[in-house]
């Protein structure tokens, strides 16, 4: 016992002094609004691999904020459990080829809501089946992938069907997905009028239609449409592509209109931290700042090094430095997000304000801070209203 105290008494000491020699003038950042857009309340994938679909839940969720319709929210679920039929049927048609797993592509949203329509969040809410608020895939994906390789990858010389010509293997699939996410909704009252999924998404005025997809990589021409070669857009859904600095307009233009951006980046990086941070340091201009905390920084391991503690020099890439990052695999296909908002840090630099799912996380609460930078560097590909494009971006794209 006198050990434990004397243990914590010295632990107290060490914080005390620790506390008097941190730098006083270290003030992390500090953002100033330029601009931001109404948005929903930020929500929690929690252990699901479906960031996919609560970000583009939340970009039509703030569609309807800016066309004037209230606030709704919609069930995440309901889209992802059809979605995850659709694609254990790909997986089973390519024999594996096209992966069964939790992740999908923003297009999964727009094609989801015109094909098996929208419904509430409170009509099919996440964890409902296993009594919780918050999704927990591990169990179910654990299942069901087995079941969806065990046919696709089997060597299987027929499937079997039952009396009505069904295919036995999807009805298996299919009660795994009720069981953990809960029947699909046939109809539904909501605010005193009844629906079915349908009749609720053609309700709400929303059409894929409005919307385009939009990036910016060297291995297809510009201004035409191409599949991006991701593993998660096993719809094999098309983006124009865009010269990086137009691509970067068309972030501006939004959101100086009032559209936010559904964007997909890559984060698994050391400039974007759990805290609300996403930055691109540009290491030749810190070298420059001798004798300065983040000089000191640059030496030190990389598992040691903390980039997003204060504002630093930001590297505004090349296209061909974004291209090089996308070809040797640096850049990946990680995440999913709604841009809603610009703002400016102490120094000036420039920064999207940036919705996430990750729940009331970080210093933010469930916001980020991200630098145009990083945006320009680790954007795979964004989805817009096309009447936040630039018109003579859409010119060039032919789209009208």
């Amino acid at each position: 016992m006198k050990k434990s105290i004397l243990l914590a008494a010295l632990g107290l000491m060490s914080l005390s002094v620790a506390a008097q020699d941190a730098p006083k003038d270290e003030e992390g950042f500090k953002f100033t609004v330029v601009k931001e857009i109404p948005i929903t309340s930020v929500k929690n994938q929690s252990r699901a691999g479906t960031c996919w679909c609560y970000s583009g839940m939340a970009f039509l969720e703030s569609e309807l904020l800016k066309a004037g319709k209230g606030t709704y929210d919609f069930s995440e679920m309901f889209i992802v459990k059809n979605t995850y039929m659709d694609r254990a049927d790909y997986a089973v048609r390519t024999h594996g080829d096209v992966s069964f797993s939790q992740g999908g592509s923003f297009y999964d949203v727009l094609y989801g809501m015109e094909h098996f329509g929208l419904v509430p969040d409170e009509v099919m809410p996440a964890g409902k089946m296993y009594g919780d608020t918050i999704s927990n895939h591990s169990e179910l994906s654990a299942i069901a992938d087995a079941a969806v390789a065990a046919i696709a990858k089997g060597r299987l010389r027929s499937l079997q069907h039952d009396k009505d010509n069904n295919l036995l293997w999807k009805k298996a699939v299919k009660a795994i997905h009720d069981v953990y996410l809960g029947p699909d909704p046939t109809t539904f009252t909501y605010k005193g009028a009844t629906y079915t999924p349908k009749s609720f998404f053609e309700s709400t005025g929303l059409k894929a239609s409005d919307y385009i997809s939009l990036t910016s990589y060297t291995h297809h021409p510009f201004y035409e449409p191409f599949v991006l070669e991701i593993q998660d857009n096993w719809r094999w859904a098309q983006s124009y592509n865009l010269p990086i600095d137009e691509l970067m307009e068309v972030f501006d233009n939004a959101i100086n209109n009032g559209y936010t951006v559904l964007w997909g980046s890559d984060v698994s990086e050391e400039g974007f931290n759990r805290q609300g941070i996403g930055v691109v340091p540009d290491i030749e201009k810190v070298v420059e700042l001798s004798g300065s905390d983040m000089a000191h920084w640059l030496k030190l391991p990389a598992t040691q090094r903390d980039v997003t503690s204060k504002p630093s020099p930001q590297k505004w890439v090349t296209q061909a430095e974004r291209q090089l990052a996308y070809d040797n695999y640096e850049t990946t296909d990680d995440h999913g997000m709604l841009i809603y908002g610009t703002a400016k840090d102490q120094n000036g630099t420039d920064y999207y304000m940036v919705k996430n799912s990750w729940g009331d996380s970080g210093k933010y609460h469930g916001l980020w801070y991200v630098s145009k930078a990083f945006a320009r560097y680790k954007t795979m590909n964004i989805v817009v209203n096309k009447k936040a494009v630039p018109k003579s971006i859409l010119d060039k794209l032919g789209v009208k």
